[in-house]
């Protein structure tokens, strides 16, 4: 892979290859609990853009440029009225679309509120989490994943941290089923948190699907096995399950370049099947990666990721890397990342973009064939 390769794939502002793919799909930018009547805003930054988002006394959801049109000050001190955002500094109103509806000290006939327009993005929340759509009108739909879909059963979210690194070094783990064995499995063993660790021959399944790729391992030896395999959801998120029990979805958002957080939204179904009330906003947690001197405390999942993904540099240069036969699930990815950023350079929508609402009622995957 050239740099220039690398670029178009990692580069998340505006008008760049990439940037205009993600911003083709919805992503979670809070957690709406986060957003109170006595702290109802926060700054957020979403594929390199500083933004505000807001709640509303109705509840309702603004998401607008942070700084206003007129003299550039932070609309994160506004006041919020009528649904909309007020500028501290000379008391320009905009609404949720980003009009301008006031300027208190221009003349009445002028028509200078007319001729700009603050940008301004759609929010809904879904399942506790505030998502955004930064890309072109009209919007697609937030897609029906079983996570977020199902009924018989109750959520929970995960804050992560963000971490100094491109989001793509963090989605290509997702397809990279070989990393488990050493980072997961020998990591656990040499601190002490398994008993034991062999390693075993692994032979690698990959399967491009309508929403993305469904990667599998096969084990060898005396106790061989196959795994179910876990969806890769195009183009950021992971969802993950053992196959019963608890499924999550990995959602890795890009902050921009060289910063990306992740989400985890994830639903335990009821041991019944039975519906299961829950409340609006589930319980979140927020996730410790390092220890005390800030260095990756290796003792999860997540902090031993988190290590291999930073490491890499905030943007990992490709054009020097060697990659190897067990990697053919990296180098699909970036393929179809590559054919899907032509797609939208056509004027079409990339994969796994919902127009329709009545298609699909709830999205789940088997993971077999």
């Amino acid at each position: 892979m050239t740099r220039e390769e690398n670029d178009e794939l990692t580069q998340v502002g505006p008008r760049t290859p990439g940037g205009e793919l993600l911003r083709r799909y919805w992503h979670p930018i809070a957690v709406a609990a986060e957003l109170t009547p006595e702290r109802p805003k926060k700054r957020v930054r979403l594929l390199g853009e500083d933004l505000v988002i807001y709640r509303d006394p109705d509840g309702g959801y603004g998401l607008v440029a942070e700084q206003c049109l007129h003299r550039g000050a932070s609309l994160y001190y506004g006041f919020l009225e009528d649904g909309g955002i007020r500028c501290p500094y000379h008391g320009w109103l905009y609404d949720k679309t980003g009009r301008c509806l006031e300027q208190p000290f221009e003349p009445a006939q002028s028509i200078l509120r007319h001729t700009i327009l603050l940008r301004a993005y759609p929010v809904e929340k879904v399942r506790g989490l505030l998502f955004a759509y930064l890309g072109p009108l009209p919007t697609p739909i937030i897609p029906p994943w079983d996570v977020i879909a199902r009924g018989d059963g109750t959520r929970r979210i995960e804050i992560h941290p963000v971490l100094t690194c491109n989001w793509l070094q963090m989605q290509e783990t997702n397809l990279d089923p070989t990393h488990n064995t050493f980072l997961h499995n020998k990591t656990a063993y040499v601190l002490g948190l398994r008993p034991d660790w062999t390693f075993r021959p692994i032979s690698l399944e990959f399967e491009v699907i309508e929403w993305g790729v469904i990667k599998r391992r096969a084990f060898g030896g005396d106790n061989g096995y196959r795994e179910e395999g876990h969806p890769a959801i195009f183009p950021n998120v992971l969802r993950h399950s053992s196959g019963w029990g608890p499924i999550d979805l990995h959602f890795r958002v890009p902050i921009d370049d060289t910063h990306t957080q992740t989400f985890w939204l994830g639903f335990d179904p009821s041991p019944d099947g039975s519906l299961l009330e829950e409340s609006e906003d589930p319980p979140s947690t927020y996730i410790e990666l390092k220890d005390e001197e800030g260095n990756f405390h290796m003792r999860s999942f997540p902090s031993q990721d988190s290590m291999a993904w930073e490491t890499q540099g905030p943007v990992r240069d490709r054009s020097v890397e060697h990659l190897g036969a067990a990697d053919k699930g990296v180098a699909l990815w970036r393929q179809l990342l590559k054919e899907n950023i032509e797609k939208v350079k056509r004027g079409e929508d990339p994969i796994g973009v919902i127009r329709d609402p009545d298609k699909y009622r709830i999205i789940s995957f088997s993971a077999s064939k």
